[in-house]
């Protein structure tokens, strides 16, 4: 039986056709991934209740758009919208996708091309007939938001055919109306790293997550395990990415380039961050010799087939999978992802990376899902073993290092991961120097944090509330403090020149500007490195925190040379982004509905041990002791139904 002629396809367009208007004049109905678009030649007969009922009769998205023969000419279409919104958003641009009947509106103040109630939207499309798209251009331009937006409206014809593709998959009849549900995990079971997990129903299949390995250079351990029978890149309907570190999106590309052309389902901030990293994961392997494991080919055709959902967005990704993103806390744009299997048979949570406490950047990680039940949670558990310090605490310990290391006339290095923990350092910093709480030194911000930054600039609704409320109504930006120094890379005169704080990439020291600093700093004692985030095994950083007293490294001309290291080193955990095993078990303990198992992955060997010993203990404290508890190896799968 061909897509076209599916017996679940023949209901949506027959609800459609009963509900809708004669007069709106339906010329046809597209399945544009997981939306179902209605294209008239009348709109305007057509309101959003009786869009509201079909797509409640039919449990599917619709959006209403106009057909090509009455929208308005691109150019006559732009007056108009300059004229409908009021010169106070200060629109940047607008871009027109013919295929799919849209107009990007790029806005400083996109609240007031939105309007009350989505007054302004809808008064563009009565009189344009073009569906208006938002996005926020930010205080300072964002090169890869633009380079994004560019490349992707240079390609619409592309996109909408994808979409086409991907929504006839989608909406297949289903075969088997229940049946084994199991999940197995490809990577970051019993360790951290290269994450990957696929679950697998008798109707389809999808990946969560595709990471590399931050601690390996090359060879198999670099790559999750996708030689495993299970996965065939040709039956997988959905790619899903949880955020935008590499760990657990680094390999993306990879599968497009060995025969994936599915959809990949991300939030907008993770689509941005995801595409700068992974294009920066090229650079680093071209300068150090390494072998690349994909082309900047593969991340552009990535981006064509890609789907960006909202927190809370309920949405088909398989004929028998829906998913909903929620908060994650971790860094921006970061999911949670619940799937909901053979119409609620069976519910899984994947956690991905979470925080489950506020930070300065972000709000905590969600605890309700809008769920009957939960048969089963995969559980991140990298600080499983460890209790971190509270947030006073952390802080604390970071003034009284900095104020020692500049007395003594030294510098800081702070490494940090460019998503996530550098802006969190950005936000901490300011607001000491703010309060006077450490010495006014300048602040020097290096490496790829600084465009990523300008990406947060652009999401200001997705941080936390203090920081949100900063910037929309005290009109505020934290992340522009004059504290604040731009560099590009290394620089010298920094190096060796008056006390100051560095804020470097990466946040392992396995590569960056971070190491370069690290070369000249480590070897005087005055000077101190303060890691703040996890530092994986293997991983230069790792050595360093745990005491070695020399490393060797790549001289700037290409040689191998020895750097001792002199330099005071603090490890301060307060900061990160992934929950502590109290925080852990606080989640298990509050999600609700609560889960009738855990899966534990993302944690060393020993971390998983330690976190399932103290779980034990405390799941009898806390009210749900008959908790089971499953910690598989990779490739072992588990039985979900």
């Amino acid at each position: 039986m061909s897509f076209k002629q599916s017996g679940i396809r023949l209901k949506i367009i027959s609800s459609i056709y009963q509900n809708f208007p004669k007069e709106s004049r339906i010329v046809r109905i597209d399945f544009e991934g997981p939306k179902i678009a209605v294209y008239v030649e009348n709109p305007d007969v057509v309101n959003q209740e009786i869009v509201k009922k079909v797509a409640k009769e039919i449990k599917k998205r619709i959006e209403l758009k106009a057909s090509e023969k009455v929208r308005k000419d691109p150019k006559e279409a732009s007056e108009i919208i300059k004229v409908i919104v009021p010169p106070e958003a200060q629109i940047v641009d607008v871009k027109f996708d013919t295929d799919l009947g849209e107009v990007l509106i790029k806005a400083k103040k996109p609240g007031l091309v939105i309007g009350k109630g989505g007054a302004v939207l809808q008064k563009i499309f009565a009189e344009t007939k073009w569906k208006p798209v938002i996005v926020r251009e930010p205080p300072i331009k964002s090169r890869t938001i633009d380079n994004i937006l560019s490349y992707i409206y240079s390609e619409t014809e592309d996109r909408a055919k994808n979409l086409r593709t991907f929504g006839e998959r989608i909406h297949r009849d289903v075969i088997y109306k229940s049946g084994n549900v199991r999940v197995i995990g490809l990577g970051a079971f019993q360790e951290v790293g290269r994450s990957a997990v696929l679950v697998e129903t008798p109707n389809s299949r999808v990946l969560l997550d595709a990471g590399l390995n931050p601690s390996v250079g090359w060879g198999e351990d670099l790559f999750p395990k996708f030689d495993l029978d299970e996965l065939r890149l040709d039956e997988l309907d959905a790619v899903i990415v949880t955020h935008a570190h590499l760990d657990h999106c680094g390999m993306v590309p990879y599968l497009f380039k060995y025969g994936y052309d599915g959809p990949v389902y991300v939030t907008e901030p993770t689509r941005d961050i995801m595409a700068l990293m992974q294009l920066d994961s090229l650079d680093v392997a071209e300068k150090d010799g390494r072998p690349l494991p994909y082309s900047a080919k593969e991340v552009r055709k990535q981006l064509t087939h890609t789907i960006t959902l909202d927190y809370g967005e309920i949405t088909d990704v398989a004929p028998d999978i829906k998913i909903t993103f929620y908060n994650a806390g971790h860094i921006l744009g970061s999911a949670m992802v619940h799937l909901y299997i053979q119409d609620g048979r069976v519910n899984l949570l994947y956690t991905g990376d979470f925080k489950y406490a506020r930070t300065r950047l972000l709000d905590r990680a969600a605890d309700e899902l809008s769920a009957p039940r939960l048969d089963a949670v995969i559980m991140e558990t990298t600080y499983g073993a460890t209790d971190q310090q509270s947030r006073e605490e952390a802080e604390s310990l970071l003034v009284e290092t900095v104020k020692r290391t500049v007395e003594r006339g030294g510098k800081v290095l702070i490494p940090v991961l460019a998503v996530g923990r550098g802006q969190e350092i950005m936000l901490v910093l300011n607001d000491l120097m703010k309060r006077k709480a450490i010495p006014e030194v300048p602040v020097y911000i290096t490496g790829m944090v600084d465009e990523i930054t300008n990406i947060h600039n652009a999401y200001p609704e997705m941080l936390s509330r203090e920081v949100r409320d900063e910037i929309l109504k005290k009109d505020e930006n934290p992340f522009l403090s004059e504290h604040f120094n731009r560099i590009e890379g290394y620089r010298e005169d920094i190096a060796q020149g008056e006390p100051s704080i560095i804020l470097a990439t990466s946040g392992m020291l396995n590569g960056g500007p971070a190491v370069e600093f690290f070369k000249t700093l480590a070897p005087d004692p005055k000077n101190t490195v303060i890691f703040v985030s996890y530092q994986a095994e293997g991983t230069l950083g790792r050595k360093v925190r745990d005491g070695a007293q020399e490393v060797q490294l790549m001289s700037r001309d290409g040689k191998m040379e020895t750097i001792k290291v002199a330099m005071e080193r603090v490890a301060i955990e307060g900061f990160s982004g992934h929950s502590d095993r109290r925080q852990l078990v606080n989640f298990l303990a509050n999600l609700s509905p609560r889960p009738k198992r855990v899966i534990l992955n993302h944690g060393e060997r020993n971390s998983i041990a330690s976190f399932i010993r103290y779980l034990e203990r405390e799941k009898v404290k806390r009210g749900f002791p008959r908790l089971e508890v499953v910690a598989p190896e990779i490739g072992e799968s588990v039985r979900l139904a």
